[in-house]
């Protein structure tokens, strides 16, 4: 590869259309069965060429995250050199305009996209299983963003399937500027399992895909209120939004979304949603 060269790809935020959570292992990881989806907007990743093995961060919420090796962007290319047995070299670029700790898979997300792109950068080529556990190792979301399609997450993370195709559908995500770190919801987690999601049909319209998801909520919500209670006003201006068609939380929180028909109508909405110190923005599911 020539030394100027360069690669960049898109770090998707990751959408928990829904959350049961269903068991607890012996080590403490707790079952997940989850609906996941996807957006057209997230965190840019680029890798070039370099002498060693560097990372620049930047974009409006670059202060949020560590700059050092404990990035977990970092982490996953120093994973990775020493799977495929070779020297880490590369120079990553993190633009960061996901927030941080917001249950939208930022952090996974950017590692999963270091991973595709230093495989293409170094030409490597690695069995999926082994990237898989590789990912897993990394974080219980990082095999969800390396695969980067709407499916269903079961276990703790590792189990994929493939969801039906997602009708097109507008989103808005609104995170109210307070982490919500996921050891301390699940921590403050209290009540009986749940059952597994019931059986998914997201039909062809985004009316379909909202009242398909009824059935199956977000069972971290409660718990994430008591870590961060604006949470329960994002909710409550996302249900009230013109055309709202669903409004939950994803993940772990604080990150909220709001479905809606078209993108037009989430960019609407969001423009609508606007408050000081809430971090707003709008685009679709990606299919």
């Amino acid at each position: 590869m020539p030394i100027d060269a360069s690669l960049s790809a898109l770090a998707p935020a990751k959408v928990n259309l829904s959350l049961r959570i269903t068991g607890r292992r012996n080590d403490g990881y707790h079952l997940l069965d989850s609906l996941v989806a996807f957006t057209d907007f997230g965190d840019q990743i680029e890798v070039s060429e370099a002498e060693g093995l560097t990372l620049i961060v930047q974009g409006p919420f670059a202060d949020a995250v560590p700059h050092d090796k404990s990035n977990l962007v970092l982490k996953a290319a120093q994973s990775l050199a020493q799977a495929a047995g070779i020297e880490a070299h590369a120079q990553i670029t993190l633009t960061k305009t996901l927030p941080a700790a917001g249950g939208i898979g930022g952090g996974s997300a950017d590692a999963a996209a270091v991973l595709r792109l230093l495989i293409q950068h170094w030409s490597l080529s690695l069995a999926m299983e082994d990237l898989n556990k590789l990912a897993l190792l990394l974080g219980a979301d990082v095999p969800v963003c390396l695969n980067n399609r709407p499916c269903r997450m079961t276990g703790i993370g590792e189990d994929l399937s493939p969801l039906p195709p997602l009708p097109p559908v507008g989103i808005v995500l609104i995170n109210p500027g307070h982490p919500c770190e996921t050891p301390a919801v699940f921590q403050a987690r209290t009540g009986p399992f749940s059952d597994k999601a019931s059986a998914f049909e997201p039909g062809r319209s985004a009316q379909s895909l909202a009242q398909a998801l009824q059935a199956d909520p977000n069972d971290l919500t409660e718990a994430a209120m008591q870590i961060c209670p604006s949470i329960r006003q994002v909710l409550k201006h996302l249900a009230s939004s013109p055309g709202i068609l669903l409004a939950r939380m994803s993940g772990s929180g604080a990150t909220c979304f709001g479905l809606y028909d078209t993108a037009a109508q989430a960019q609407n909405a969001a423009t609508d949603l606007a408050h000081p110190g809430w971090w707003v923005a709008a685009g679709s599911l990606a299919k």
